[in-house]
C-alpha cells in the first residue's frame, strides 16, 4: 500500500481511501504535506490538525463550486462538492467520539454529497427503509440497461466505513455497469444509524438485514428472487451471518474475511495488527454502545462465524488481501471451509499479481473490485460481457 506517512499506518489508511474513493491526488497531498512532522507522532496525536487540514481543503473546493455555481456550471460545481464531502467525510472519520465539531462535520458531510450529486447528475438516490426505532439510510444506484425487474446487491458497511465513502468507490459503478442495482446501506452502528439515530451495532445482522429484503422486495424495479450481499471489513462478519438467518438472500460474498472479530480484538489488546481508526477503543465503544471496555469486550463475544456458516446454502464467495494487516488472513480460511452447505463457495486470495493485497484491498480496489463485480453478476444473472 502506498503509506503517504511511512510510520503511520492509519494516517496513510486514510489518505490510501481518499485517492481510491474519488479524490484528486493534488489536492490530498495539499492537505496531507503539513501533516507529515504531526504523523510521526502516532495514530491518536495530532488529529486535531488531521481535521484542520482536511477539511480546510473542503472548504476551498466548496469556493471553488459557488464560483462555478455563479457561472451556470453546474456539472463542475457538481464534482467539487463530492470531492469537498468525501474530505470532510474522512476528517470525521479521524475523529474521537466527543470531539465537539464532529457531528456537525458529519451533517455538512452529508449536506455535501446530497448537493454533489444532485449537481452531476450521478445515477444515485438516498432512500429511507422501514426499522424501529428509527429507518435506516440508503444510496440506491440503478442498474444499466437491465430489465423492469433487475437484481441487485446489497453492500455492508465495516466498522467505520457509511454508505457514501463505498459508493464513491468503485462500488459506486461496478454493479450498475453489468445490470445489477446496488444498494449501500448505514446499518446499525455505522454512518446516519449511529450518529443521527443513537442505533449501536449488534451482532445478529440478520434483524436489521431482514427489513431490507423486505422494503427491496415490496419494490416493482427489484427482482425478489435475486438479492446479493456483499459486506466489506467488519461486514465480512455482518454478511455472512445475515446470509446465514435470511435464506430469501440469493448469494453472498465478502470483501475481507471477519470470522473471528472477539479474537481480532484480543490480539490488538497484544498491540497484534493495525487499527483503522485513530482512538481505537473508544470508537468501537461507540459503534456498540458500550458503557466501558469490558462491556464492549463481553458484546464482542458474540462477533464469530463458528457454528453459523453451514446455515448458508446459497453461492458465497471470500476474498482476502493477503497481506491484510488488520485481519489475517487465516479468518478467510476459516469462512470458506466452514461454508459446507454452500453449492458454489469459492475463495479468492488477491496476491501482488493483481493488486489488492491490504485489508480490502485498499491499496488497489480496482482489480479486486471488478473480479467481485463480476461474480456477483454472474451468479444474479447480470452482464458479463
Amino acid at each position: 500500500m502506498f503509506q503517504y506517512f511511512p510510520s503511520n499506518y492509519v494516517w496513510s489508511l486514510s489518505t490510501m481511501i481518499a485517492l481510491t474513493h474519488g479524490g484528486n491526488i493534488g489536492e490530498v497531498d495539499a492537505m496531507c504535506a503539513p501533516l507529515r512532522e504531526a504523523a510521526r507522532a502516532g495514530d491518536d496525536p495530532g488529529t486535531l490538525a488531521f481535521y484542520q487540514a482536511w477539511k480546510g481543503g473542503s472548504d476551498s473546493l466548496v469556493a471553488l463550486a459557488e464560483a462555478d455555481l455563479a457561472q451556470g456550471h453546474r456539472l463542475s460545481a457538481g464534482e467539487k462538492l463530492g470531492r469537498a464531502a468525501l474530505y470532510l467525510a474522512i476528517a470525521e472519520r479521524m475523529q474521537a467520539h466527543g470531539f465537539e465539531d464532529r457531528l456537525a462535520m458529519y451533517r455538512r458531510s452529508l449536506e455535501l454529497f446530497a448537493q454533489g450529486r444532485r449537481l452531476a447528475r450521478e445515477n444515485c438516490e438516498r432512500v429511507e427503509i422501514p426499522f424501529a426505532p428509527a429507518p435506516l439510510s440508503g444510496l440506491l444506484v440503478r442498474a444499466e440497461g437491465a430489465p423492469a425487474r433487475a437484481p441487485i446487491v446489497v453492500i455492508m458497511n465495516g466498522l467505520d466505513s457509511t454508505k457514501e465513502m463505498l459508493q464513491k468507490s468503485v462500488m459506486g459503478t461496478m454493479f450498475a455497469r453489468r445490470g445489477v442495482a446496488a444498494l449501500f446501506v448505514d446499518q446499525p452502528g455505522t454512518g446516519e444509524a449511529l450518529r443521527l439515530h443513537g442505533l449501536p451495532a449488534v451482532h445478529d445482522s440478520e434483524v436489521w438485514a431482514s427489513k431490507v429484503v423486505d422494503w427491496l422486495q415490496s419494490r416493482p424495479d427489484v427482482d425478489p428472487a435475486r438479492i446479493g450481499a456483499l459486506g466489506v471489513s467488519l461486514g465480512g462478519y455482518y454478511c455472512p451471518r445475515a446470509v446465514a438467518f435470511e435464506p430469501r438472500f440469493a448469494c453472498g460474498a465478502v470483501w475481507g474475511a471477519n470470522h473471528d472479530w472477539r479474537a481480532v480484538q484480543q490480539a490488538r489488546l497484544k498491540r497484534e495488527g493495525e487499527n483503522p481508526v485513530p482512538h481505537y477503543w473508544k470508537h468501537v465503544q461507540w459503534v456498540f454502545g458500550a458503557a466501558d471496555m469490558a462491556d464492549f469486550l463481553a458484546k464482542a463475544e458474540a462477533m464469530h462465524l463458528d457454528g453459523v456458516l453451514d446455515r448458508i446454502r446459497v453461492p458465497f464467495l471470500v476474498t482476502h488481501g493477503e497481506n491484510d494487516r488488520q485481519i489475517p488472513l487465516k479468518y478467510a480460511q476459516q469462512t470458506y471451509e466452514q461454508l459446507v452447505n454452500s453449492p458454489k463457495r469459492e475463495l479468492m486470495v488477491f496476491t501482488e499479481r493483481e493488486g489488492g493485497v491490504e485489508h480490502s484491498s485498499l491499496d488497489n480496489p480496482f482489480n479486486a473490485g471488478h473480479r467481485i463485480a463480476d461474480w456477483l453478476a454472474g451468479q444474479l444473472g447480470g452482464r458479463l460481457d
